[in-house]
């Protein structure tokens, strides 16, 4: 039986609301002849639908959503209320250039906006099955140019894609991974991505500059940032990197988390091949090597990721081995003793050798602890299965102490010195690492022997 109506306010006569606008008389026509809506309705059953759009008019975000759970009817018609020009206007801003500097209250509140937006979605078409839902979600967005992969002509200036990654991320919380492949397939199929990743992996690195610096800016943004849990970020990330064999995975994840340029946010292929660079160029790549490793993501082993950080070292050529080391080092103890463990497995001392020399010499320029490396030398040394071995990879890394200091004093002693003096520096720092390396080992002796 439908409830019974507040009769406490002058009720609007029947003949008088039906008035000549379309969707008005369909509202009221639904409403006499169904007597289920009416109770679902409860009183909002006396009202136009043009005076609902009013009062939802006057609702935050937040609010709306929670009358959406009210009851299907009233999801309903609050589903029609998005895809009205006044509706769409009110809850899809693109205010996205307005912002001064990123941070500020105006941009988290514009993500927050977003952020209540895709909980709005969710609750509305929550009984839709997941590949409706997502046609009826892209046909709502489709209006707005920035949230489409190249759609907007100022990207590195625009929230428009940090704000359809966080409507993603609320949207598609709680889902089980079946849906989130659907959703990853969905976007990959309505911005050809797999086409445009095949571009960038293929071809020369730096070829396609500006389709390099978009790959990146939609799989950060809309794909990757804002998860909170580690573990949804590393199954994201996942999906972007299975389908390709190592070595392009390893270009894709230098797209995607390595160097860019300050001035025109392009990925920089030459940092790691020119110079020793710094913690901040590598911050991302080791917190993309470390999401993998460490969160045990669903289609990764120990061994994929050490390989995958070894095909790294040489994207788009060899890095210089201190860039190598500093990655190592920052993407924590764990990867960097089963990468070292790994050449040790496999007859690689030598290389080996020259690792834990570099190593030495990021722990004396970031002023690490020294003894983090001896203990990780020790560590190593384990590995190796005989005394003779062991005997031998020492002997190599003093020889590879010997080896890099040449390395570096030739160019100083032939006069060929660089405007910053950075070779005489990084020999500087080098006999300093040489000698706290040295005095760690024998603070280690003498404990050893005392003890």
């Amino acid at each position: 039986m439908a409830s019974r109506v507040n009769t406490s306010f002058t009720l609007i006569p029947k003949q008088k609301s039906r008035r000549s606008n379309h969707h008005s008389s369909y509202f009221c026509n639904t409403l006499d002849s169904d007597p289920q809506l009416l109770s679902t309705l409860g009183n909002f059953k006396v009202l136009p639908l043009e005076i609902l759009h009013i009062i939802l008019r006057y609702l935050s975000v937040k609010d709306i959503g929670m009358l959406s759970m009210v009851s299907k009817t009233v999801s309903q018609h609050i589903i029609n209320y998005i895809s009205t020009s006044s509706g769409s206007r009110r809850l899809l801003l693109q205010n996205f250039h307005d912002l001064d500097l990123p941070g500020t209250k105006e941009e988290t509140a514009l993500l927050e906006h977003y952020r209540a937006l895709g909980l709005l979605f969710k609750r509305c078409t929550l009984l839709l099955p997941t590949k409706e839902r997502l046609k009826y979600i892209h046909k709502i967005l489709s209006e707005v140019s920035c949230f489409k992969f190249s759609g907007c002509s100022v990207p590195l200036q625009c929230l428009g894609l940090s704000c359809y990654g966080m409507f993603l991320q609320t949207l598609t919380a709680g889902w089980d991974e079946l849906e989130c492949h659907r959703v990853y397939n969905f976007l990959c199929e309505l911005t050809n991505l797999s086409r445009k990743m095949q571009t960038v992996v293929c071809n020369k690195p730096g070829s396609a500059r500006k389709l390099e610096l978009r790959v990146r800016l939609f799989c950060r943004n809309v794909l990757l940032d804002h998860w909170t849990h580690r573990s949804d970020s590393a199954f994201w990330l996942t999906r972007i990197l299975k389908p390709w064999p190592m070595v392009n995975q390893a270009r894709l994840l230098y797209i995607i988390f390595g160097p860019t340029s300050p001035h025109d946010g392009q990925v920089i292929w030459q940092e790691m091949i020119e110079g020793p660079t710094d913690e901040s160029s590598l911050k991302g790549l080791a917190n993309a090597i470390k999401l993998l490793y460490d969160t045990g993501a669903k289609g990764w082993t120990a061994d994929d990721v050490i390989s995958l950080v070894d095909e790294l070292s040489v994207v788009p050529r060899e890095w210089l081995l201190e860039n190598n080391a500093r990655l190592l080092i920052l993407s924590g103890n764990n990867i960097c003793f089963t990468f070292m463990a790994s050449k040790a497995v496999n007859g690689r001392a030598v290389e080996l050798a020259r690792l834990v020399v570099f190593l030495a010499l990021v722990c004396e320029k970031e002023l690490y602890c020294m003894d983090w490396t001896v203990r990780m030398m020790q560590k190593v040394c384990k590995v190796f299965s005989t005394a003779a071995e062991r005997k031998s990879f020492l002997q190599s890394i003093a020889n590879a102490f010997a080896c890099v200091t040449m390395e570096m004093l030739q160019p100083v002693m032939s006069g060929d010195r660089d405007d910053d003096d950075r070779g005489f520096l990084n020999l500087f720092h080098l006999l300093h690492a040489q000698a706290n390396f040295h005095k760690e080992v024998l603070y280690l002796t003498m404990n050893a022997i005392s003890s």
